[in-house]
């Protein structure tokens, strides 16, 4: 599982040399850039982020409130600060503050890369495993009363998330700016996921409070049910094509029957937009006594003139100027 590393600095220049000289390590992690703590922040929310890389000397948000919002927020996401004002009193807080690395600027690339890759390592340091049911194995976590952290990739979608297991309890779990069970509903409704352990968990309070059993349960029920709404849906659009379909089909038997082929006709067509319309312009007809509207003949002073047939599904007919429009009037209308 190739893994995504956030830089965080507002040098551009350096951002973009780093993002260039890392990518012959494109096999094992990704790098995702920010000239912020702002910016570094929205893309944690947004995306799965294994690793942060940040200066500490930043505009709006500085690389000590960015290490403290990850602390709290994303306390499995480790944190090495970089800085070109590297001091003991520095070095210390960075790591009181939950710091894992620390290094002065000007540093070389190669330096940076092996703690990046040192640390990554240790964060699958307990194996990984590729295509298989997450439900099964996240009970056998329970089972076991396993400590981890289990990063998880969706095959289908290519979504990631991540689950914190405390003794096989189920503390936490966090795909994109969801937290809690609304994010294990999500990670459970995965039916293939890629899956990489840390035999590691960070202290954090229970913001699950239930069993596996019946979590994933309920998430096997949001996917039914979310799949027979698509299916309703597609359906349904289904239904209305074929609907359509013969409408049209039929108005042309007719016309081809009555009229003829050559009749010069340009387009056949539903316009659902133009239902309103026509049972208002049917309502006029009928409170004067004239009887219900079975066709109607729109002249607008253009090319092409139109013939509408109103109903549920309102049906417009584009005729050219050598087609016989009353011919196919009468025949629409009888």
């Amino acid at each position: 599982m190739i893994k995504n590393v956030l830089i965080v600095d507002d040098d551009r220049e350096m951002l973009i040399a780093l993002k260039d000289g890392f990518s012959k390590y494109k096999e094992t992690f990704s790098v995702l850039i920010s000239e912020d703590g702002t910016g570094a922040v929205n893309i944690l929310k947004d995306k799965s982020v294994s690793l942060v890389v940040t200066d500490l000397k930043m505009p709006q948000m500085d690389g000590f409130a960015l290490l403290t919002h990850v602390m709290e927020n994303y306390p499995d996401i480790p944190v090495i600060i970089i800085t070109g004002y590297s001091t003991p009193d520095m070095e210390r807080l960075a790591h009181e503050g939950g710091a894992v690395g620390y290094i002065a600027k000007p540093f070389m690339l190669e330096n940076l890369a092996k703690n990046i890759m040192t640390t990554l390592r240790k964060e699958s340091e307990g194996g990984t495993l590729h295509s298989v049911s997450s439900g099964i194995f996240l009970q056998l976590m329970e089972m076991e009363q396993k400590t981890c952290t289990i990063r998880l990739e969706d095959k289908a979608s290519g979504k990631k998330g991540v689950l914190f297991f405390q003794d096989g309890e189920l503390l936490d779990a966090r795909v994109n700016n969801l937290q809690g069970k609304p994010a294990a509903y999500k990670i459970f409704s995965w039916e293939e996921v890629n899956i990489s352990i840390q035999n590691v968990c960070p202290e954090m309070e229970n913001k699950i409070e239930s069993d596996l059993q019946p979590l994933i349960l309920e998430a096997a029920r949001l996917r039914d049910e979310i799949g027979k709404e698509k299916k309703e849906v597609v359906e349904e659009i289904k239904t209305k094509e074929v609907e359509t379909s013969d409408t049209v089909g039929d108005i042309k038997k007719i016309i081809k029957n009555q009229v003829g082929s050559k009749c010069h006709l340009e387009d056949i067509y539903i316009d659902p937009s133009m239902n309103d319309w026509g049972v208002q312009i049917s309502n006029v007809g009928e409170f004067f006594g004239m009887g219900k509207l079975k066709v109607c003949y729109l002249e607008k002073g253009e090319a092409n003139d139109t013939i509408l047939l109103p109903g549920k599904n309102t049906t417009v007919i584009s005729v050219g100027p050598k087609c016989p429009k009353d011919k196919i009037i009468q025949a629409l209308s009888t």
